[in-house]
């Protein structure tokens, strides 16, 4: 079938889609939410720690009203695709909205936090700023990829304090097929010590030290003067160690802190782990205050600092009073980062509703509503699959061993960022090549819509998958049966009255029998913003 045969043939889906999506954006309030509104609750937001207090007092500061609280419905949705980077599955979206516990969504969190999907997802977002890439231009190649990330995801599951998962990296030696973490420094385009310190500012102090004066990143770099990396008998291999008798010339730069200090360096010590110590010491609050705003932008959709990895002095934090909030509780919490997770998505600020209630600009820098966001192209694939049951193709342009990937393997848990598929290219999928943030894209567009819209990819896995067709196969079901399931699978929550009767009028215009038009209204509402976006 070409394709434009089938997109007019699928016409009535993107009416039904924008029909749909057009009554959700009518059910925005301007300030309390009408009868029937799906997306939060009306009762005043109220501060529930010092988080909230230091949120709301700088909105109060700026006569910027905060968004009301999001409702359940919206909140399991989106809690699970921040903590586990999955959507709930509609027996567990219909569990939490049945359950009456007035602590129910501090439980949910507690156990998403305890899930194995945590492992997996953060590991994913980690492996992005790490670089873990087995081909060109990194080429870690796939047995030392596989061990780093092996590495990196054992930290994540086992809740490595963070100050001993920046040691690790910073300190490690051996091989770097045994050792995952000695990639770190394998993961750079050329080993000289100012590259290397460029991405430990990167990675550790959310600076781009390209923009410092050229004596301060030398003197970063000096710490990594004595770093070697030493071939072996099995290819590809490399051991990468600290060398006492690397030569220092008398115009060797010295080694001095990003604070400005000179460092005190002995022969016998590798100056790597007296670095270390000075970024990792709690005294320093550069480095708990660099994780906070990364963490609270990876679960808040931007820093408090924004971008988080492009911290300057003429880059201030939107709001001061919060960021030492968070790094203070963090420092003392000992660099315990899922209590870090735990704090700020137990926060009324977090569980604002998307839906603003001022249109000035800084309301959306202060966090007076929760920023809209579309799902990471892992994420998405993943989600497509599990509302489906349908599984993706993944390959690897290096044709050596561990590119093997399992038909069930889920996007978020691959463990090299060369293993990939047309989807994640299409969906904005970073290339793990700098580190930054920003080489994720996730900016819809119009080929994104397209493939949504109009890809037989997408149509296979709608018509063939089993897990949907099996709902709507299910003997004796009512059609008003079978678009809730199709809700709450997809969408996490039931349809309102007014999306009922969309669905009803469309049914009864287009004649066509139950399982088309239930194939249909899935696929409008997997185009609609509700699913692509986090809310």
């Amino acid at each position: 079938m070409s394709s434009t045969r089938f997109f007019l043939l699928r016409r009535p889906i993107v009416l039904l889609g924008v029909l749909l999506v057009l009554a959700r954006a009518e059910a925005a309030p301007a300030s309390n939410p009408p009868a029937g509104n799906p997306f939060e609750r009306s009762a005043t937001p109220r501060p529930r720690g010092r988080i909230d207090e230091a949120v709301f007092a700088r909105l109060q500061q700026l006569g910027i009203e905060p968004a009301h609280v999001c409702s359940d419905a919206v909140f399991v949705h989106r809690v699970f695709l921040d903590a586990i980077g999955t959507m709930p599955t509609a027996a567990e979206a219909r569990q939490f909205l049945q359950d009456k516990a007035p602590d129910k969504r501090a439980a949910l969190i507690d156990r998403l936090l305890a899930r194995d999907e945590f492992a997996d997802y953060w590991a994913m977002k980690w492996s992005d700023l790490l670089r873990v890439k087995a081909e060109f231009p990194v080429n870690l190649w796939p047995n030392a990829a596989q061990a780093y990330h092996h590495w990196i995801h054992t930290a994540v599951r086992d809740n490595l304090p963070y100050d001993q998962f920046a040691r690790t990296l910073l300190t490690a030696n051996g091989s770097n097929f045994r050792v995952g973490p000695v990639n770190f420094y394998r993961a750079v385009q050329n080993k000289e010590p100012t590259t290397i310190a460029r991405m430990v500012a990167l990675t550790f102090m959310g600076e781009r030290a390209e923009k410092w004066p050229a004596e301060q990143l030398a003197g970063l770099g000096a710490f990594f003067s004595q770093l070697s990396f030493k071939a072996t008998g099995e290819w590809k291999e490399e051991i990468v160690f600290f060398d006492p008798n690397k030569a220092l010339t008398a115009r060797s730069p010295a080694a001095v802190f990003p604070d400005g200090r000179p460092a005190k360096l002995t022969p016998e010590r590798d100056p790597r782990e007296v670095f270390a110590d000075w970024l990792v010491d709690p005294k320093n609050a550069g480095f708990a205050r660099a994780m906070t705003n990364r963490v609270w932008s990876w679960l808040l959709g931007r820093g408090i600092i924004h971008e988080p990895d492009d911290i300057r002095p003429d880059n201030p934090p939107a709001n001061p009073e919060l960021l030492a909030i968070l790094s203070e509780d963090f420092v003392a919490a000992r660099f315990d980062v899922k209590q870090l997770m735990r704090e700020i998505l137990n926060s009324t600020t977090y569980q604002l509703s998307s839906l603003a209630r001022s249109d000035r600009p800084e309301a959306e820098a202060n966090f007076a509503f929760y920023a809209p966001r579309r799902l990471d192209a892992e994420v998405l694939i993943d989600a497509l699959n599990e509302i489906t049951g349908t599984t993706e193709k993944y390959s690897s342009a290096i044709p050596e061993p561990f590119t093997f990937v399992p038909d069930d393997q889920h996007a978020t848990a691959l463990p090299d960022g060369s293993i990939t598929s047309a989807f994640l290219e299409t969906f904005g999928r970073p290339s793990r090549d700098t580190g930054l943030e920003g080489e994720r894209n996730n900016r819809i567009t119009a080929t994104q819509r397209l493939t949504l819209l109009n890809s037989t990819q997408i149509q296979r896995k709608l018509e063939q998958g089993p897990k949907l067709q099996a709902l709507l196969r299910a003997p004796r079901t009512a059609p008003g049966e079978i678009v809730d399931s199709l809700y709450f699978t997809i969408l996490s929550r039931p349809p309102t009255s007014e999306e009922r009767s969309t669905v009803a009028a469309y049914v009864q215009k287009a004649g066509q029998d139950r399982r088309a038009a239930a194939i249909d209204l899935a696929w409008a509402l997997i185009n609609s913003a509700e699913f692509l976006y986090r809310h």
